[in-house]
C-alpha cells in the first residue's frame, strides 16, 4: 500500500468520527419563568503527535491547548445569577454541568509525577484565562486543591496508567461573567453564532436573566486520540419581565398601574392604598422572537442530520396546541416532549400559548437541602455553620463534602462537632501553608432519613499585608461555594457508588481586619511638610546676608548704596503725602 493511501485512509477515519450536533430545549417553569438549555457536541480526535493535528470541527485553540498540557478530561463552568430550588426545583443535568458562582475549573491532567502535574495545571489556566477573557491566570496553588472523594474521571480512559491521572479543582468566586467570556464561547463552534440555536445567544438577553451558566467539557472516547467536546448554556427567563421590556419605548420597565395589580384581599392590611401582590399563576404566552430578540435564522450546516440537524425540543407536562406544530411527540420521564427540525435557510420560531400553570414543569424536589453561613464575627476569629437536609422520609443519603478554605483561615478541628454524633465516615483535611496553599477540607457524611445534620466549626482569620488587600478592600473577601456530591448508596454493600446528583452552596463573604489605607498618603504628606520646613530654614540660613543696622548706615555714609526700599513701601508713602 502507498503512501498516500495510508493518508487517505486516515484523512476518511477522521472524517467518520467528527461530528457536530446541537439542541435547544425549552421548558416552560412556574412563575412565568422559561428553562432554555443550549446544547452543542462536537466529536473528533486529537492525534498524539502536535505536529500532525487536523482539526475538522473541533475548535484548534481548545485542541492545541489540550495537547500542549496534557490534559485529559476539562470541566470549566461560568455562573451568575441564584438558582431558586424552591421554585425550579433539581438543578439542570442533575448539577454536573452547573459550577458556583464566578468561574469554576476542575481537569484531568496525566505526569508521571505531582511535580510536572502542577506546572501543566497552571499553563492550562494561564491559556485559558486568555481564550476566555476570564482571571483564570489567578488560580495559582493558593486556591487549588486535589480532590479525593468529591470528583472522579468521568471519560473513557484506555491504555492511560491510573497513578498518573491527576484530578484538580480551583474557583473564583469574586469573577463576573460578562459578554467577554461569552464571545469566545461563540467562537468555538462551527458556525460561530451565525447559524443554528446558536444565533439566539445575545449578551444582551442572556445576561439580562434571572440566572445563566455555561459550561464546557471537554471527554475522552474510546476510540483512539477521540474526545467529545460539549458546551452548554441554561438560561431561566422572565417571562413576564422581558414581555414588559420589550413593550417599552426605551427599554425601560416602568412599574405597573394599580388597576392591573394582583392583590392578596387576605391580607388585613389590604385597603385601596395598600397593596400586597400576587403572583401571576398563570403563565403567559411567548415566543422566540420575544424572548431571544429575533428567530432561528435556520440549521447550522456542520449539524449532522441523523443526530438531528439542530433540534429543538418543546417539554410540558401535557401536549398543548402551539405554532409550529411538531412533527412528533414523545414522552420522556413522564412528561411531553414536541420536536422539531431545522429547515437549511428557512427561518424558525416557536409560539407558547398562554396556558395554566399545570402544564409548566412541576418542581422535582432536590434530593439534598444544603446551606452555609458565618457566625460570631470577631476581628480575629469567626465560625462556619453548615446544614445538610435529607428530605427522604425512607431512604439514608451518603455524600462527599469538598471545602476549599484560603489560606489566611486557619480552622480550629477540636472545635469541628456535629448535632448528630458518627454521621461523617471518614475526614480528609490538609492544612494550609501561609501564602502556599488554602485548607483542603472533605468528609463522607451519611444522612439519616428525614433528618438535618448540623456541622459547625471555627476558624482563625490571619494577618494579611496591606499588598495582599484587593482594591476594594472593605468590600471583604469571597469563600468560594462548597461542593456537595450525592452518592448512590448500594443496598448490598451500604456503600455509596455512582455521582447522581451535585451541587454547590453560595459563596460567602468573609469581613477582615482592614487597616486605614490613608494612612500611607497621611505619612507622605507629613514628611514632605517636615522635609519643607527643614529645607527652607537651612537654605535661609546659608544663603541669606544678616547685617546690622548700625552697619547700613556707616556704609551709606562711605558712599555705600543704601538697601532698597521694597515698592510696597514706596506706594504707601506716596499715599501718605498726597493726604497731607
Amino acid at each position: 500500500m502507498t503512501l498516500l493511501s495510508y493518508i487517505l485512509l486516515g484523512l476518511l477515519a477522521h472524517v467518520v468520527t467528527a461530528s457536530y450536533s446541537e439542541l435547544l430545549q425549552l421548558s416552560p417553569l412556574p412563575y412565568n419563568s422559561v428553562l432554555a438549555s443550549f446544547t452543542f457536541q462536537t466529536n473528533g480526535t486529537i492525534s498524539s503527535n502536535p505536529d500532525c493535528s487536523h482539526y475538522d470541527l473541533l475548535p484548534r485553540p481548545l485542541g492545541q491547548l489540550l495537547q500542549h498540557t496534557h490534559t485529559k478530561e476539562l470541566h470549566l463552568s461560568f455562573l451568575a445569577g441564584r438558582w431558586d430550588e424552591q421554585k425550579w426545583g433539581s438543578l439542570p443535568d442533575s448539577g454536573h454541568r452547573t459550577g458556583g458562582n464566578g468561574v469554576e475549573l476542575w481537569a484531568v491532567l496525566e505526569a508521571p509525577t505531582e511535580a510536572l502535574s502542577t506546572t501543566h495545571w497552571l499553563e492550562l489556566n494561564q491559556a485559558l484565562s486568555g481564550l476566555f477573557c476570564a482571571s483564570l491566570n489567578t488560580l495559582d496553588m493558593r486556591r487549588t486543591v486535589r480532590p479525593i472523594f468529591s470528583f472522579e474521571p468521568e471519560g473513557a480512559y484506555t491504555g492511560v496508567n491510573g497513578s498518573s491521572l491527576h484530578v484538580f479543582h480551583g474557583a473564583l468566586p469574586r469573577e463576573t461573567v460578562c459578554t467577554e467570556n461569552l464571545t469566545p464561547f461563540l467562537k468555538l463552534l462551527p458556525c460561530k453564532g451565525r447559524a443554528g440555536i446558536s444565533a439566539l445567544l445575545d449578551g444582551r438577553r442572556i445576561f439580562d436573566a434571572q440566572f445563566q451558566s455555561m459550561s464546557i467539557t471537554v471527554l475522552p472516547t474510546t476510540d483512539a486520540g477521540g474526545v467529545s467536546v460539549t458546551q452548554q448554556i441554561d438560561v431561566v427567563i422572565d417571562v413576564s419581565r422581558t414581555l414588559r421590556k420589550r413593550a417599552s419605548d426605551n427599554g425601560i420597565i416602568k412599574p405597573r398601574p394599580g388597576e392591573e395589580m394582583a392583590c392578596d384581599e387576605a391580607k388585613g392590611y389590604h385597603n385601596g392604598d395598600t397593596c400586597f401582590p400576587v403572583e401571576n399563576r398563570e403563565n403567559l404566552g411567548w415566543s422566540l422572537e420575544e424572548i431571544f430578540g429575533k428567530s432561528v435564522p435556520g440549521r447550522c450546516p456542520f449539524a449532522r442530520k441523523d443526530a438531528g440537524r439542530g433540534d429543538v425540543r418543546y417539554v410540558v407536562n401535557e401536549k398543548v396546541d402551539i405554532e409550529p406544530q411538531p412533527f412528533e411527540w414523545t414522552e420522556v420521564n413522564g412528561r411531553q416532549s414536541a420536536h422539531y427540525t431545522l429547515k437549511d435557510t428557512t427561518p424558525f420560531t416557536l409560539l407558547s400559548p398562554r396556558h395554566p400553570p399545570s402544564l409548566a414543569a412541576p418542581p422535582t424536589p432536590p434530593p439534598i437541602l444544603a446551606s452555609r453561613s458565618l457566625t460570631h464575627h470577631t476581628p480575629s476569629r469567626a465560625g462556619m455553620h453548615l446544614t445538610l437536609t435529607n428530605p427522604s422520609p425512607s431512604t439514608p443519603l451518603r455524600i462527599s463534602y469538598l471545602e476549599s478554605l484560603p489560606w489566611f483561615l486557619k480552622p480550629y478541628m477540636h472545635t469541628f462537632h456535629t448535632s448528630i454524633p458518627d454521621v461523617i465516615e471518614e475526614m480528609y483535611i490538609l492544612p494550609a501553608k501561609n501564602r502556599e496553599r488554602g485548607t483542603h477540607l472533605e468528609m463522607l457524611v451519611t444522612i439519616p432519613a428525614g433528618r438535618t445534620v448540623e456541622v459547625e466549626w471555627e476558624f482563625e482569620k490571619y494577618i494579611l499585608r496591606y499588598t495582599e488587600y484587593p482594591p476594594d478592600a472593605n468590600r471583604g473577601f469571597d469563600i468560594a461555594p462548597a461542593v456537595i456530591t450525592v452518592l448512590t448508596i448500594d443496598t448490598g454493600t451500604g456503600t455509596g457508588t455512582g455521582t447522581p446528583y451535585q451541587m454547590r452552596t453560595t459563596s460567602l463573604m468573609l469581613t477582615m481586619p482592614t487597616p486605614d489605607f490613608s494612612m500611607p498618603y497621611n505619612v507622605i504628606i507629613l514628611t514632605s511638610t517636615v522635609l519643607a520646613l527643614a529645607f527652607g530654614s537651612i537654605f535661609n540660613l546659608l544663603v541669606r546676608r544678616f547685617v546690622l543696622v548700625k552697619d547700613i548706615k556707616a556704609a551709606a555714609g562711605a558712599g555705600v548704596k543704601k538697601p532698597r526700599v521694597s515698592v510696597l513701601k514706596r506706594l504707601v508713602g506716596k499715599l501718605k503725602r498726597k493726604k497731607e
